[in-house]
């Protein structure tokens, strides 16, 4: 393929329709929730489960086009966006969030992939076993840090609209994107630690929260993160909603895992969807992989969890014959609230 320069392209991005991810609105706050905390600031966090590679070259995006499973050629300066990694039986390897950064001149375009830290060098194996001769280097920065920003007024503390994807480069090498699953989940910045410390402090900010609050954040959305709630070569994309946090693309053609991905859509085939459950925040969370009952019959299994809130994968069947009754669902002794997720509309 020709190489190609995104320098100065723009091209806003949060699905294949172009449109805009839509605001959640989940009904009364769950307690602790953030918007029950009180701040003039936005709140940050260094966020230790993540970690940085870093791919540069002429064939980056091309390389990335037959890989991930979004379209890489949406990318430009002002735009990141959301992908997976799959097996070519189309099940969960990696999470990828992917932003801009700066590349040399004369070097292609270079992007910094966030990911998970603990399974960041297996990325990076797998990235490099399908290089081959393409014009690309995968790097694993050493001062590479990921912080997220969170709450009222993120995304304008670092001169971006709030859409998903919105991306801007930054002094000393360093990306802010807002989160390009949803906005409302913040800003993430990435790049050395030195820039992105400057660039919290450049905008009156510090690392004021702790990683659980952010956490706790993003089980309020619903939204997965990588393999803490996804089975690593056992999960489906769809099942655990990446269509609707725009991490799948339908239209850019073939990648890794591609063809069941898409047959699953078109013949409407889900039979599981990730919800958000809520409990008593003050009993201990259920463990993951608990099973969910109802009237004795397995009705999920959780996934993530804390104070009060978690995620889990259940089984749509006992969702839609019990959504609009008072029925029981039950993780070991706990009981919990299945609560579907604005952002999936009606199943």
């Amino acid at each position: 393929m020709p190489r190609r320069n995104w320098r100065g392209r723009r091209q806003a991005f949060s699905g294949d329709d172009g449109n805009a991810a839509p605001a959640l609105d989940s009904g009364p706050p769950a307690p602790n929730s953030l918007d029950m905390i009180e701040t003039a600031k936005p709140l940050a966090t260094r966020l230790p489960g993540r970690a940085l590679l870093a791919l540069g070259g002429a064939d980056t995006i091309p390389f990335l086009q037959g890989l991930i499973t979004n379209d890489a050629t949406r990318l430009s300066p002002s735009q990141g966006l959301f992908a997976a990694l799959l097996t070519p039986q189309g099940k969960f390897l990696h999470e990828l969030i992917i932003a801009p950064a700066p590349a040399p001149p004369g070097h292609g375009d270079g992007l910094l992939v966030d990911t998970e830290a603990e399974r960041c060098a297996d990325l990076q194996r797998r990235l490099t076993l399908y290089r081959l001769r393409a014009k690309v280097t995968i790097a694993a920065p050493a001062d590479g840090t990921v912080v997220a920003v969170f709450g009222p007024g993120s995304a304008a503390a670092f001169g971006l609209d709030a859409v998903a994807g919105a991306a801007r480069e930054l002094a000393g090498g360093a990306v802010a994107l807002v989160d390009p699953r949803l906005a409302d989940l913040g800003v993430r910045l990435l790049g050395p630690a030195a820039a992105v410390d400057a660039a919290l402090a450049a905008a009156g900010l510090s690392l004021s929260a702790a990683a659980e609050a952010y956490d706790r954040h993003r089980l309020d959305l619903a939204v997965p993160d990588g393999s803490r709630d996804i089975a690593v070569d056992r999960g489906f994309l769809l099942e655990n909603n990446y269509e609707e946090l725009n991490g799948v693309s339908f239209t850019k053609g073939c990648y890794v895992g591609q063809e069941l991905t898409a047959r699953t859509k078109h013949r409407a085939t889900i039979k599981k969807r990730l919800y958000k459950v809520e409990f008593d925040p003050a009993a201990e969370p259920p463990e993951p992989d608990t099973p969910i009952l109802l009237g004795g019959h397995e009705a999920g299994a959780m996934r993530s969890s804390r104070a009060g809130v978690g995620l889990a994968l259940m089984r749509l069947e006992y969702l839609k014959e019990n959504e609009a009754d008072d029925h029981v669902f039950t993780a070991g002794s706990l009981v919990v609230r299945p609560c579907r997720p604005a952002f999936l509309g009606d199943l």
